[in-house]
């Protein structure tokens, strides 16, 4: 069976991410573009545009066309700043984790093959490890001030840039790394039309009036990136940016910034649905959470939703689809439901043991297909077919289900079920159900060998009050049928996940393996 989009067409412009995004600025220069936080600085949307012709104009000397330039920074103003300037200019955008080492930082500038890397003043000493890890020449320019080092403010150029020729549906303008949850990174080649697509599709459905907008999902991470900033500066909405998660600060700036719109990802909906500062804050204003990057479940969108009198919408989608594919309008929310397909999207449901497609109701591989699906991975043309056919279609990996209206509910990664003597055995039902408990604050379930079953699930625990490993087990087996009962429990501080919210199962795998 073949699920097309509800939504009407939409017309994707020929032009580039920057003009798309940054096209209409004159209409609202002296409003807030970006504003920092925590130190309360900001840049208007004249004062966007400007820097970025500026910054453009001193990079002209150092890169060109098809460059790739890397960025590796926590979200601060600038960090918009400097994509624009590189895409403008036709480079390449490669964003890295603000949270990763030499090594990690080593690898993705040697696959990238990066001539310029912008950091900030914070990070130098370990931009310069990671650059000596690679036998390349690499410039390092920061984006605050710090010694011996170029600042964006001194290369900075009151100039137009060159013209460079880009044809936005084969240029590339952005490398984001996949995850690496299974394998190492891959570099995702993302077109300007492959993001300008997504951003009308988004437009499309997000048709109420925001002002505002908290910054506090990854921008190096596709979600944050397109989603969040990008959408955001295209809408003239205002973008508040955090540097990491921390509660006070974003309960802060909902309140003070009367946000009526948040894009989270599932931990800070967690956070939200249990900790008890949230109550010293006045939240009436919000509106929606906008939950992605991982599944959340009913038990804890019901609990957020009583708490703060608020709708949770959920999306679905990937790096490898500029994200979204999947995306719930206001006002048609639905429990545990990752939404509607956006305009201009098709999917199918694909039985993993059969090939077959499937139909309402039944579970099977989520493939997808749209202007939006990337170009391919780079260097990888093994793993590009593997994952794009010939049709055109995107092998997402995750296990999902439609129900009669069209809503897409994803119930697990493919690589990760857990097979308990033929059975199929979904860890994210099992951590919903384990975050029902009051004494659990996260979770996450993993399979382990066993001789008879073949695998088991064992279940991780951060507990917040006391509780015993058998206390949880009986909990879960009271409610679930013999085959997804647990076999083991372990007491764990955190559970290891990625900036965008996904339960990193790798590592929980090596660390009960070893």
């Amino acid at each position: 069976m073949l699920f097309r989009s509800a939504h009407p067409p939409v017309h994707i412009p020929d032009v580039t991410l920057t003009q798309l995004v940054l096209g209409g600025v004159d209409a609202h220069r002296d409003r807030a573009a970006l504003v920092d936080g925590v130190t309360g600085r900001v840049l208007t949307f004249g004062e966007l545009s400007d820097q970025v012709r500026c910054v453009a104009a001193g990079l002209a000397g150092r890169i060109g066309k098809g460059d790739v330039v890397a960025i590796w920074s926590p979200n601060v103003p600038e960090y918009a700043v400097v994509f624009h300037a590189v895409a403008r200019l036709g480079g390449i955008l490669t964003t890295i984790n603000p949270a990763y080492g030499a090594d990690e930082v080593a690898f993705q500038l040697r696959d990238a093959n990066v001539k310029l890397l912008v950091t900030t003043a914070a990070l130098v000493e370990r931009a310069r490890a990671a650059v000596g890890l690679t036998a390349a020449s690499i410039e390092i320019i920061t984006i605050d001030e710090a010694p011996g080092l170029p600042s964006l403010a001194s290369i900075a150029i009151d100039a137009d840039p060159p013209a460079v020729t880009i044809n936005p549906s084969t240029d590339v303008v952005a490398l984001p790394y996949s995850s690496g949850t299974t394998g190492l990174p891959k570099g995702v080649m993302l077109t300007h039309r492959n993001l300008a697509a997504n951003l009308v599709q988004i437009d499309a459905i997000e048709t109420h009036d925001l002002t505002a907008f908290v910054g506090v999902l990854p921008f190096f991470h596709i979600y944050g990136m397109v989603v969040l900033m990008n959408f955001a500066l295209m809408r003239g909405i205002t973008v508040v940016t955090l540097p990491r998660f921390e509660l006070e600060a974003f309960l802060r700036v909902l309140q003070d910034w009367r946000i009526e719109l948040a894009h989270v990802a599932p931990p800070i909906v967690v956070a939200l649905a249990k900790h008890p500062s949230v109550g010293n804050y006045d939240l009436s204003r919000l509106k929606w959470l906008f939950s992605g990057a991982a599944p959340l479940g009913a038990e804890v969108t019901d609990a957020v939703e009583r708490r703060l009198s608020v709708r949770v919408r959920q999306g679905y989608g990937m790096t490898e689809c500029s994200p979204a594919c999947h995306y719930t309008p206001p006002g048609t929310e639905r429990m545990g439901k990752a939404g509607l397909l956006v305009p201009g999207t098709e999917c199918v449901l694909v039985d993993p043991a059969t090939g077959a497609r499937v139909g309402h109701g039944v579970t099977g591989e989520v493939w997808v297909r749209g202007p939006q699906v990337m170009k391919g991975y780079l260097n990888n043309p093994d793993a590009t077919a593997a994952t794009v056919d010939a049709d055109g279609w995107l092998h997402t990996g995750d296990i999902g289900v439609i129900d009669a209206d069209g809503y897409l509910e994803v119930t697990d990664r493919l690589k990760e079920l857990i097979k308990v003597k033929g059975y199929q055995v979904a860890p994210a039902e099992l951590e919903a159900l384990l975050l029902k408990h009051p004494k659990i604050a996260d979770a996450a379930v993993i399979p382990i060998a066993d001789e008879d079953a073949g695998q088991l699930p064992k279940a991780f625990i951060v507990a917040s009050q006391p509780v015993s490993a058998e206390e949880v087990k009986e909990f879960v087996a009271s409610q679930v049928a013999h085959y997804k009962r647990l076999a083991q429990v372990e007491f764990v501080d955190s559970i290891p996940k990625s900036p965008s919210g996904k339960i990193l199962r790798r590592i929980l795998v090596a660390q009960s393996a070893s």
